[in-house]
């Protein structure tokens, strides 16, 4: 029988807090680092691996942890969760984006649908109307095809889809795939959606408005912003957009779409890169077989995290390193550091999918918790990022646990040789040599020279950036946030710390305001 207690009422937690903390920099150091680099990785499938030698951990605090996993019952929480349990408590849901990719455990059914076969209709729907699309049998209203998509969304709707096209954008240009370009309009700043306007051709762009109430307010005035365009220029702009949205919702059967593909209430934004809100923008630009691709790898991520033994999962172990990171360590914050320019915007769909789902003060009963939870995401690639925020990483007074992501060979192919190694080998090199730096440090006399070193990461490698690779990465640290959320006992799928900001600026655009509201109003010329 599964029970959900707070961490810091479990016999594993007390058990970590006595356990000494290792030395990192010593145990980094010499054949003992090497032995550590050579047999802390675990397989995440699709040619990834998960290095963990660098973090602060021993075979003492690893067996600790696996308690931990143990007596929290994370393995069979998460069976329960992909068998249809009611996790989000907050809001009273299933919690199902896992069946967008692949049926884990026995069939769910909620409201008499067998959600996997509703999942696998609507993907059906994309990829018959991308073919359509690619095909020209769906047409502007001269009989002319489109050349190009924009996605019109925010949060989930606009981070992942935007983070995943960016990150094989490239890979699809190589090997023949990209079928339309891709743009994103998600700021209600009028600037975004005017930017991207002026930078496509309209009369040959396919609109996708991603809303699941139909009643975002950001969203549905890019809507009218894009319509207002497309009227400028003669468009019918029935003839130009989509909708994906729930069955529910207003726009579900408007005549103002060409076509409408639905997504429900049991996958939450930061987690809906695998459903419609993902797979109609990655159809239409790199074409079906691709987001299949893609799904592909998330659900073999996802089968792995099944495993109970953490030593041989690697988002429930990335899980509880962190969890001891965090609580034990007292670390508080998190740095993703991918060595690859195509996942430019990954850690941006990272920061959503990890503060909005644990940044909660209360467990999932709504009683405060008396322990850290959620650490502070934040991250750029490398090898840009060393030459901005490295510095505090490196010498800055708190310690911030660091993850890595390097492939082992470009997307493109193509490169140069120069002063006797490649770019994609230098590019390489940095991020080993980082590690390095970060866990060894440097002693010298001079302080401000003085690297102390003990700052722990951990590396994902892969072989290349592929459609698999990616659906593995991102199921990876979607399961990651969730162990963390059943360790500290959360609710990660609700995200009521949006809601609030939302109702004080209808207030606002009401004019219904008062006190110092009012004055910010009045300052803004609202």
């Amino acid at each position: 029988m599964i029970s959900w207690k707070n961490f810091d009422t479990l016999t594993s937690y007390q058990e970590l807090k006595n356990i000494e903390a290792i030395d990192l920099a010593k145990e980094m150091s010499g054949d003992n680092g090497a032995d550590r680099i050579r047999n802390y990785s675990v397989s995440m499938g699709e040619g990834l691996n998960f290095n963990y030698g660098a973090r602060p951990v021993s075979e003492e605090i690893l067996s600790a942890l696996a308690n931990l996993a143990k007596e929290a019952q994370l393995a069979e929480k998460f069976e329960a969760l992909y068998n249809g349990a009611v996790i989000n408590t907050g809001e009273k849901r299933l919690v199902l984006h896992h069946l967008t990719r692949g049926q884990l455990g026995s069939d769910v059914v909620a409201e008499g649908i067998n959600k996997r076969a509703f999942y696998m209709e609507q993907q059906a729907k994309a990829k018959d109307f991308a073919n359509k699309v690619h095909a020209g049998e769906i047409t502007n209203a001269a009989g002319e095809k489109f050349t190009t998509v924009v996605q019109i969304g925010i949060g989930g709707s606009d981070l992942g889809p935007r983070a995943m096209y960016l990150a094989l954008e490239n890979w699809a240009k190589v090997n023949n795939t990209h079928k339309m370009r891709a743009e994103f309009i998600s700021n209600v700043d009028p600037d975004d959606a005017a930017a991207v306007l002026s930078k496509i051709d309209v009369a040959h762009s396919i609109f996708v408005l991603v809303s699941k109430s139909g009643t975002t307010l950001e969203t549905l005035t890019n809507e009218s912003f894009v319509k207002d365009a497309l009227a400028k220029a003669g468009l019918d702009a029935s003839k130009h957009m989509v909708a994906v949205t729930s069955e529910t919702s207003p726009l579900a059967k408007s005549d103002d779409y060409l076509a409408a593909f639905f997504m429900d209430d049991y996958i939450g934004g930061r987690y809906s890169s695998t459903s419609a809100v993902g797979g109609v923008v990655l159809s239409l630009a790199f074409g079906p077989e691709v987001f299949e691709a893609f799904l592909k790898g998330a659900n073999t991520a996802d089968e792995l995290a099944k495993n109970a033994n953490p030593l041989e999962n690697a988002a429930m172990l990335d899980a509880l390193i962190g969890v001891y990171e965090r609580n034990i360590l007292g670390y508080p914050s998190t740095a993703v550091l991918p060595y690859s320019q195509a996942l430019s915007r990954f850690p941006a769909h990272l920061q959503q999918l990890d503060m909005e789902s644990n940044g909660k003060s209360v467990n999932r009963d709504g009683e405060p918790v008396c322990y850290a939870t959620g650490p502070v995401i934040f991250g750029e690639p490398g090898t840009n990022g060393q030459h901005s925020f490295y510095q505090l990483l490196h010498q800055g007074t708190d310690i911030v646990p660091l993850q890595f992501v390097g492939f082992k060979n470009s997307q493109m192919g193509e490169d140069v040789l120069i002063q006797g190694s490649t770019s994609q080998q230098k590019l390489c090199a940095n991020v080993a040599a980082q590690i390095i730096a970060f866990a060894c440090g440097k002693a010298d006399e001079n302080r401000n020279k003085n690297f102390e070193g003990g700052r722990p990461s951990s590396i994902i490698i892969g072989e290349q950036l592929t459609p698999e690779s990616l659906g593995a990465l991102l199921a990876h640290f979607e399961n990651k946030v969730m162990f963390q959320g059943f360790v500290w006992n959360l609710n990660s799928f609700d995200q009521e710390g949006v809601q609030l900001g939302k109702v004080l600026a209808k207030r606002v655009l009401a004019h219904e305001t008062d006190g110092a509201l009012k004055v910010l109003s009045d300052l803004l010329n609202i």
